[in-house]
Formats: C-alpha cells, structure tokens, sequence
C-alpha cells in the first residue's frame, strides 16, 4: 500500500516539475461533428467565431469573461446602427440599434478579429490570443457551411497547433430545419464550461416557449390559416431613393423564415415559390400576394412597422390588406440573422401574436420580452429594458403590441 501511495505521489510531482498537464486536469467533450475534444477544466482564454449564439451563452452561463477574441464583425457592430426613411412630414431617423451581445458584452468592440473573410483565418492573431479553447459555430454568417474545402482545411490547421476546437452544428447543417437543436447547442457549451446544470436550465426554457407556441396553434384549420410574407424590405439611400429592383426580398417554402410560419405557428407562407430567398420581389408581385399579415425582417438594416405604414417610399403598398388592417409587425433586430440565436423565440412569438392575435391575447409582448431576457441572461429588469431598446422592439410598447 505504501509502495502505491508513493507511486502516485511520484507521477504527480513528475507532473509539476514537467509541465506536463496530467489528465484530470482536462475534460472530454463530443462537439457537434462527433469529435472528443479535450479542454481544460479551468478555462481562461477563449476565442469565439459566431455571429453571437456562443458568445450571448456565455455570457448566459456567466463565462463571457474569458473571451479574449472573436472572428465575427457582426458583434460589436459598428457601436449602434441606425435606420431612417422618407414620410410626407420629412425624414425619420432611429438609432440605437445593436446586437443583443453587443449590448451585453461592449468591450468586445475593441477585441481582435480572428476571421478577416469568410473562412480566411489569421492564424498569427490566433496563435498570439493563446486561447484554450476555440468554439466554432458553423452555418452562421461567419462561417456559412460545413461542406467546404477551405473550411475543413482552417479545422485542421487550427487543431495541428494543437489549440483545442469545438464545432457547433447551427440548425442550418441539417437537411431539416429544426430550431430544438439551438438547445443542444446551449447544452454542449454547458458541457465546455462544467455549467451543464445551467445551461440545461436555460435550454428548456427556449424549448418551452418553442412548445407553447405550437400548442396554441397547432389544431388551427387550414382554411382559417392567414397569409404571412416575411418580408426585409430595400435600403433606402438618401442620394438615390428606393432600389430600382424592388421594394424588398422575400422567403420561399424551402427556408428557415418559412419553417417558421408554417411549422412552428402553423399559418400560411405567403410566398409559395420554391425558390429560397428571393433577390427582390416587385411591388406587383407584392400587392399580388396579398398577404394577411407582414413581418419585416432585418434586411438591410432595421425596419420599423411605422416605415410599411408612412414611408412615401411605399406608398404603392398601402393597398396590402395587411396595410390597411394594421397587421404589420417587426422582427428585433437581428444583424447577421444568418442563422437563429437564442432570440430565436422572440421571432417566433411576434409572428404568432401577429398571425393569431385572439390565441396569445393574454400576453404582452412587450412585457413578454423583459421576462425571456431575464430567464435567458439572467439580467435584471433595468438591463431587459435596455435590450429591448437595442433589438428596437420599442414599437410593441408604443402599440401595446
């Protein structure tokens, strides 16, 4: 027995006085590729490459304090972004506007970019952060894919330095969009950091408003089923006006916007080409459609429910039913929207209280909103207020919405 005891002893100073990192000191993940990574168990150093879904969960988890660098200029921005549109009265401007992480976390506007392009990673920069881990979201606007050359080439580089990298799989690596994989997402950052009992909480919860939204809607008759077009209306230029193309771009049936009007809030698509994203739509191929109810996107920036309604700029469009009947609604404004966040829910109950308004009757969405921040980032009331603003959901308040 003294023998044994001496033997562990000696491993363990063998350790200390190598430097060698003994195995207790590491924890085995699976990412989403399936690769067992090995990271410390105290981690203090990390670099992200997402356009916010890792970041807003760390900060969630209460880690954001150990990333040392970023590889998406979607974060921080440009501070705050503004929006502003023509009326009969003269222009209207709105600032303010940022990403919910870059509200949360602002010293990330000064952090190194570790992505200069696309998938082009400055491994100098990389390597000088001398991060312990890096987590990568694929399918965001950063990196976009997981069938790339280039990509799979950037991993390998990555783990050749011998820097430990986990890959997340975004809903948009899957043949089937399903927003339940957000969670799993949430739930293997959990595992990164040691916080699974947080990040488990924080899980189901996105998953619960998830199901109280289909359980509302889920035994609606087709007939009864309104039209919605998600529509990211053009940029307005000061010098030029209204793109020449078209007053925005829409969403076809193969999309995530349509999985969630369909799948999830169960209404009706309004764009029913297979198309995907469109380029633009026309102001006829519009006023064809229709639609019962628009939800504006951010696309090119934000837009405000009261630009649809007294923008001069759509004036051809204020015969939409949807117009007349006030049944416009704004998206928070998500830049980089590539792929959904953990805001994910947030769109889906604006669709859903602006699709079926008597079935979410009892919820204030702007008071709804407050509480899902304070669940989610565990902020208090003053600091929900404050996202509210920088997603600018404010018009939910002016409209009791």
């Amino acid at each position: 027995m003294n023998f044994l005891k001496y033997c562990v002893l000696a491993v363990a100073c063998l350790c200390l006085i190598s430097g060698a990192v003994c195995a207790d000191e590491y924890r085995t993940v699976v990412d989403s590729r399936g690769v067992d990574v090995q990271v410390p168990m105290e981690i203090e150093r990390v670099v992200t490459i997402s356009d916010g879904l890792v970041e807003g969960t760390m900060v969630a988890l209460g880690v954001d304090d150990t990333i040392v660098g970023i590889g998406s200029s979607c974060i921080p921005g440009k501070g705050t972004w503004t929006y502003y549109y023509q009326t009969d009265d003269g222009m209207v401007e709105g600032t303010g506007g940022k990403n919910v992480v870059g509200e949360l976390i602002p010293r990330l506007k000064d952090f190194p970019h570790v992505v200069e392009s696309g998938v082009a990673m400055n491994y100098e920069t990389l390597t000088s952060l001398e991060p312990d881990v890096v987590i990568m979201r694929l399918g965001s606007c950063s990196i976009p894919t997981t069938e790339n050359d280039k990509l799979q080439k950037t991993i390998q580089t990555i783990e050749s330095l011998e820097i430990p990298l986990v890959v997340l799989y975004s809903p948009n690596c899957y043949d089937q969009s399903n927003l339940e994989t957000v969670s799993d997402e949430v739930n293997l950052l959990g595992e990164v950091f040691g916080k699974e009992d947080e990040a488990n909480k924080i899980a189901d919860y996105l998953n619960s408003q998830l199901e109280m939204i289909i359980e509302r809607t889920q035994n609606i008759a087709d007939e009864e089923k309104p039209t919605v077009l998600m529509f990211g209306l053009t940029s307005y230029n000061a010098d030029f006006g209204m793109s020449a193309n078209g007053p925005g771009v829409t969403y076809g049936l193969n999309t995530p916007e349509a999985y969630m009007i369909e799948d999830i809030v169960n209404a009706k698509n309004a764009f029913r080409s297979d198309i995907g994203t469109t380029p633009t739509v026309s102001t006829e191929q519009v006023l064809a459609m229709d639609p019962d109810v628009v939800v504006l996107s951010t696309w090119c920036g934000h837009h405000p429910v009261e630009e649809l309604y007294n923008s001069t700029n759509y004036k051809n469009l204020h015969e939409l039913s949807a117009v007349k009947n006030r049944r416009v609604a704004s998206l928070p404004f998500m830049p980089c929207n590539c792929v959904r966040r953990l805001e994910y829910p947030i769109e889906l109950m604006v669709i859903a209280k602006a699709a079926y308004p008597d079935q979410f009757s009892d919820i204030k969405v702007h008071e709804w909103v407050l509480d899902f921040y304070q669940n989610v980032y565990g902020v208090d009331e003053e600091t929900a207020i404050d996202l509210r603003s920088a997603q600018w959901m404010d018009w939910t308040v002016d409209e009791d919405f």
